[in-house]
């Protein structure tokens, strides 16, 4: 068996000044691991413990943090998206995990080895590294880990630059709950992602751009790890004709002033059917008005700096100046400049050729197209790289089922938008540009874990009578065997 490969110092990533000390975190869990491959039940629920408290005892400084980096982000959003998100799926790995340790008996052919046996064991993959977005970045550092922890792995966990506050903080917290052997937390220094990227993991967990994605993929590969990649795209929604419209706009209303539409999930364009485009907008201006009357205040999340804000301006500007029409949901609100709040806008009249529908949004802009046709939408949709979500609003069950077949995402909602990424018992993740492999609940847990066939040989070898030279017995019994399976 050859050895663990060590960082490869000839690549440019090696030369950055974090290289070193990521090599050294990792050879230190590296040594943890090969000290105990295959933790126990109880020291898998007791680092799930742990994590837990980690969140429980520094709730308000892990929302306070998250507030710091953005400017101005809303409590409750922190709270209910990224807290309860990450107690929630501790919650339920801990009910399931002795029946997902459980060995897996698989079939065997008795005629060939009455005494034999076959088992799938899932066991810990060793070192998993962690790159983490800014966008909700307690949830996206934290849930990994609850999959990680209950396959028994170790983790090395890389934050954002725009999470300098958080990442600080959990540098400060993690130590008081978990040793370095066990997990690691660093902050993004100067850039220092392709220097993490370059790390021998057995295994590197990615959210973020496919841009970025491409990167950490090409980096990975120099060592043959095995990556998963949660990227993003420029997922639909459609409105059928049988869907109430005043009931659809409230739901992707709702979904697009999320965390300021910074959401890798988000509904990015919308189908209406053609002529509903008026009514539409009326309900969005009536609704936008009640729930965000002043768009200075904390209820409404800021853009994350000043580079994105200048971003969304751009693609506004662009669409605008190649004939988009656009609506501002909340006329008349002047937003405070140093707060970089972006006001939640339609745009209509959109074309391939505008930045807004080329590239994905990540911002409270919301191109909306009419359709007459479900081919239509289905066609156009399929032209275009798969989302890493889709949004069929209709009671029509039949075309439900017809939208599903049709169109690949990585994920659906039907009749609202996003919350199938908060249920626990369902994988997540994209296909094809919008990412590759899952986590989350079982899914989550035999990503991080090496399913390992295991063949047990029984007190009768009936290879024995199949050795060479080859005779007249070996050919008739591969002969009858031949025959037997048709």
């Amino acid at each position: 068996m050859s050895e663990q490969p060590a960082a490869n110092p000839a690549t440019p990533a090696a030369q950055h000044p974090s290289f070193a000390r990521f090599a050294q975190g990792l050879a230190i869990q590296r040594q943890a691991y090969h000290a105990n491959p295959v933790p126990t039940l109880a020291q898998r629920l007791a680092d799930l413990d742990a994590l837990k408290a980690l969140v429980r005892d520094n709730e308000a400084a892990l929302v306070a943090a998250v507030n710091a980096d953005y400017g101005s982000r809303c409590r409750f959003e922190t709270r209910f998206s990224e807290i309860l998100m990450v107690l929630e799926d501790i919650a339920r790995t801990k009910k399931q995990l002795k029946k997902w340790l459980k060995p897996q008996r698989r079939h065997i052919d008795r005629l060939l080895f009455p005494t034999s046996g076959c088992k799938v064991l899932p066991q810990p993959l060793g070192v998993v590294g962690v790159i983490v977005p800014w966008n909700f970045p307690i949830m996206l550092s934290l849930s990994p880990l609850v999959a990680i922890f209950a396959a028994g792995n170790n983790a090395m966990v890389k934050m954002s630059e725009n999470s300098e506050q958080l990442a600080q903080l959990l540098i400060k917290l993690v130590p008081q709950y978990f040793p370095p052997a066990k997990l690691q937390v660093f902050a993004d220094d100067a850039g220092s992602g392709p220097a993490f990227s370059a790390q021998p993991f057995d295994h590197l967990f990615f959210t973020g751009s496919a841009q970025t994605g491409r990167a950490v993929m090409a980096s990975a590969a120099q060592n043959l790890t095995p990556v998963t990649l949660e990227l993003g795209g420029k997922s639909p929604a459609v409105v059928a004709p049988d869907f109430p419209l005043d009931k659809a706009a409230d739901r992707i209303l709702w979904a697009k002033a999320f965390n300021a539409g910074q959401i890798c999930t988000n509904v990015d364009y919308l189908f209406l059917p053609q002529g509903s485009e008026q009514q539409f907008t009326e309900l969005a201006l009536k609704l936008v008005a009640q729930r965000y009357p002043d768009i200075n205040s904390n209820d409404y999340t800021a853009i994350i700096d000043q580079r994105a804000y200048q971003r969304l301006q751009a693609t506004l500007d662009d669409a605008i100046a190649k004939g988009a029409t656009a609506v501002n949901l909340m006329p008349g609100q002047i937003a405070d400049p140093a707060l970089r709040k972006f006001p939640l806008t339609l745009l209509f009249n959109v074309s391939d050729d505008m930045l807004v529908m080329q590239r994905e949004i990540f911002g409270p802009l919301l191109p909306v197209k009419s359709y007459q046709q479900s081919a239509d939408v289905i066609s156009y949709i399929n032209s275009k790289p798969r989302p890493l979500a889709f949004y069929p609003f209709s009671h029509d069950k039949a075309l439900q089922q017809h939208y599903i077949s049709q169109i690949m995402s990585g994920g659906v909602t039907v009749n609202h938008a996003i919350l199938h990424v908060g249920q626990h018992d369902l994988p997540f993740g994209g296909v094809g540009d919008s990412g590759m492999g899952h986590y989350h609940g079982y899914e989550g847990f035999l990503t991080f874990s090496k399913l390992r066939p295991v063949f047990y040989q029984g007190a009768y070898n009936s290879v024995s009578m199949l050795l060479p030279p080859y005779g007249k017995l070996a050919e008739k019994m591969t002969d009858w065997l031949i025959k037997l399976k048709g």
